[in-house]
């Protein structure tokens, strides 16, 4: 069965984007996977297609309204559509390897790409919109974050990768950054590859592997050191 996404935005013309290269581009060819971009503006009922209005209460920016996106959201996704449906916005919660292999084992995905200074808090109570964030940074909208969602999500797809033992030692898989990689040719610039993955002994490689993967969790980010931890008392 496809996994289908849809995504909503007042930019429908920047997508399938760069899904449609490499391996999610492959895999959307080959019907693995669909995006389908729904413009919002379609949903507007004024003749000027108006999508946002200002700030309740005062303030810069303009917001996205919610009879709008509601309209867009139950085009979307009717009743019954099992899909979870995804807001992107700085203020949600942090993306993660776990929440992304999740959605990728469910049907697929409504994201809505927010714009401007957000979008009406009641469309988000109304429609169940799961709030998540690529990020502590804010960008121009929620598209690039949505490339960023949907490949995540297509190359755990069945029959997107090559192997599977490729996505099961990748960063944040074991709770860890994954450990540095070498190739050909032996030495470069006076560097050699470590001695070890040489050496043919599986047992070392292994264990070489995962102590390099938790030296540089423990440098780079110790946070997730921190929750790695108590799994390992």
């Amino acid at each position: 069965m496809t996994w289908r996404a849809s995504v909503l935005t007042i930019f429908p013309e920047l997508f399938p984007g760069p899904l449609a290269a490499s391996l999610a581009g492959k895999a959307l060819a080959a019907g693995i996977w669909s995006c389908e971009a729904i413009d919002i503006r379609k949903f507007a009922a004024d003749k000027h297609r108006t999508v946002d209005d200002t700030p309740a209460g005062g303030g810069p920016g303009m917001v996205l309204k919610a009879d709008v996106l509601a309209r867009a959201i139950d085009a979307a996704a009717p009743a019954g559509d099992p899909r979870p449906r995804i807001l992107l916005t700085p203020r949600g919660r942090p993306l993660t390897q776990s929440r992304v292999r999740a959605l990728a084992e469910g049907p697929g995905v409504v994201v809505v790409c927010g714009r401007f200074e957000g979008v009406d808090q009641r469309i988000v109570e109304a429609r169940s919109l799961e709030e998540i964030s690529i990020g502590d940074y804010v960008l121009s909208g929620g598209e690039v974050a949505a490339y960023v969602l949907l490949d995540a999500c297509a190359r755990l797809l069945p029959g997107v990768m090559g192997e599977d033992a490729s996505k099961a030692e990748e960063s944040f898989e074991a709770g860890l950054l994954e450990y540095p990689q070498y190739t050909k040719p032996q030495v470069f610039e006076g560097r050699a590859i470590p001695d070890v993955l040489l050496s043919g002994d599986h047992g070392k490689v292994a264990a070489w592997r995962r102590a390099e993967a938790e030296r540089a969790t423990r440098e780079r980010r110790p946070d997730l050191a921190r929750r790695k931890g108590p799994e390992r008392e």
